[in-house]
C-alpha cells in the first residue's frame, strides 16, 4: 500500500467531469451563493489548477474548497460518474501539502477523539454538566446570550446514563455474533445507543460485541486532507475488529461512509469493507422475530447525506418503521437535501449551516412530529440544537435504533 505522500492528485478522475452542469441544481452551496467556484465543477477546476500549478493556493481557494459540504449529492446525479467525494478530499490534501498549518485544528480534534480515555472523560463531563442543573440554567435564562458561544452550547445533548448491564443474551434461537462500530462522537454523546442496538440484535438471535480497541473512523482526518492520519486510524480499526467474518454494524452513517473507503488506504481494507452492513438493513433482513407494540405518534425521517448519497439504503428504515403499529411516518425533506451538519461544517461555518438547516426547521413546524429520526450523530446534534434555539415545538431527535428499541413489544 503506497504512502499518502507518494500519491499524486487523481487528475484522470477530475478529467471525467465534462462540466455539463447537471449537478448544479443539486449542490447546496452553489444554490446558496450562485458562485461558480462554489459548485462541484467549479471546485474541480480549482483542484485541477492546484494540481497542475496553474493556480497558487490562496485564502479564496481555501474558502471555496473548505466550503464544500461533502454531501455528494452531485455524485448521485453525475452522468459521468465523477468520484467527487474522493476528489474533494484529495484537493484538500493538496492544500495541506502547501499549507501544513491548516491541519493543526483537525489533528488536535482527531488526537482527542481517537483516545478512548479522553472520550470517557468528555462523556463524564457532559453528564455532569447536565446533571448539575447548569445546562438547564444556561438555556432557561439565556446566560450565554445569543452569540457563537450560546450556539455551541445549544448543540450539546442532554445525555442519558450509560448502561452498566452486560450485553443481552439472544432471546431467539442463537444465530451468531455481530460487531458494533460505535464511533468516537457517539461514544461521548450517546453511549446508550449501542445498548439499544444490542437489545434489538438479541431479539433477532445475535450476540453483539463492541471491540474495546476500536477508535475514530478517521473521517475528520480524511475530509481535512490528512490521509496519513486516516491510515493510522484505519489500521487500528482493522486490527480491533480482527479477521473474522462477523458483520460490522456502524451506528453513524458518517462513519460508515469513511469505513467503506478503507480499501484504498490500508491492506486488508477490502475484507473489512465486505463485513460492513447498515444496522437498519441488517435488522430488516434478519429481524423476523422482532415484535413492536402499537405506538401512536408521528415520526419524521431526516435522511443524512451519507445515507442518501453514499450508502443508499434508506428504504430499509421506511420498511422497518412500517412494521410498527399506529406509527405515522412522514418525510422531513423528501428531496434529501443536506441539513448543513456535514461533519464539522456546522461548527466551523455556523451561518451557512444554519441557513441550510432552516428549511428543516420550517418542515418541523408544518409537520408537527413528536420524534425526528436521523442515523447520523452530526445531523442529530445540528437538528436538536436548531430546535432548541428556535423554541416552540421540540420533538425528540433520535437515532432510528433508539426509536425501534422504545417500540419493542
Amino acid at each position: 500500500m503506497s504512502t499518502p505522500e507518494s500519491r499524486p492528485f487523481p487528475l484522470a478522475d477530475a478529467d471525467l467531469c465534462v462540466k455539463c452542469g447537471l449537478c448544479l441544481p443539486h449542490c447546496p452551496t452553489y444554490g446558496a451563493s450562485g458562485t461558480e467556484a462554489d459548485s462541484p465543477r467549479g471546485r474541480i477546476m480549482l483542484m485541477q489548477g492546484l494540481a497542475t500549478g496553474r493556480i497558487v493556493p490562496s485564502s479564496a481557494t481555501e474558502r471555496h474548497l473548505d466550503g464544500c459540504l461533502g454531501c455528494r449529492a452531485c455524485e448521485r446525479v453525475c452522468p459521468a460518474q465523477v468520484p467527487y467525494g474522493s476528489l474533494i478530499d484529495a484537493g484538500r490534501t493538496l492544500l495541506a501539502g502547501q499549507r501544513p498549518a491548516r491541519l493543526r485544528p483537525s489533528r488536535v480534534v482527531s488526537a482527542v477523539l481517537s483516545r478512548r480515555v479522553l472520550r470517557q472523560w468528555l462523556a463524564t463531563l457532559l453528564r455532569l454538566h447536565a446533571a448539575s442543573g447548569l445546562q438547564r440554567l444556561i438555556r432557561r435564562f439565556r446566560l450565554l446570550g445569543n452569540g457563537r458561544l450560546a450556539r455551541l452550547e445549544s448543540l450539546l445533548p442532554t445525555p442519558l446514563p450509560a448502561s452498566a448491564a452486560s450485553a443481552p443474551r439472544p432471546s431467539a434461537e442463537a444465530r451468531g455474533d455481530v460487531m458494533i462500530f460505535s464511533g468516537c462522537v457517539g461514544d461521548i454523546v450517546d453511549q446508550p445507543l449501542a445498548d439499544d442496538l444490542a437489545l434489538l440484535l438479541a431479539d433477532c438471535g445475535y450476540q453483539a460485541r463492541r471491540p474495546a480497541a476500536q477508535t475514530c473512523c478517521g473521517a475528520i482526518d480524511q475530509h481535512a486532507g490528512d490521509p496519513a492520519g486516516l491510515m493510522r486510524l484505519a489500521a487500528r480499526n482493522r486490527a480491533a475488529f480482527g479477521n473474522g467474518d462477523e458483520a460490522i454494524l456502524p451506528l453513524a452513517t458518517g462513519c460508515a461512509a469513511t469505513l467503506r473507503d478503507y480499501p484504498q488506504w490500508i491492506d486488508g481494507g477490502d475484507a473489512f469493507r465486505r463485513r460492513l452492513q447498515d444496522p437498519i438493513a441488517f435488522l430488516l433482513e434478519h429481524g423476523t422475530a422482532l415484535r413492536f407494540r402499537a405506538t401512536p405518534m408521528t415520526v419524521a425521517i431526516h435522511e443524512p447525506c451519507t445515507q442518501h448519497n453514499v450508502i443508499r439504503q434508506g428504504a430499509a428504515l421506511r420498511t422497518l418503521l412500517a412494521r410498527v403499529p399506529a406509527l405515522k411516518v412522514v418525510e422531513l425533506d423528501a428531496g434529501g437535501r443536506c441539513c448543513g451538519a456535514a461533519g464539522t461544517h456546522f461548527i466551523h461555518h455556523p451561518d451557512a449551516a444554519d441557513a441550510l438547516l432552516q428549511p428543516k426547521l420550517d418542515a418541523v413546524k408544518r409537520l408537527q412530529p413528536e420524534v425526528i429520526v436521523s442515523a447520523n450523530v452530526g445531523c442529530a446534534l445540528h437538528l436538536a440544537g436548531g430546535l432548541r434555539r428556535a423554541g416552540g415545538i421540540s420533538p425528540a431527535v433520535l437515532h432510528p435504533v433508539q426509536l425501534l428499541a422504545r417500540c419493542r413489544a
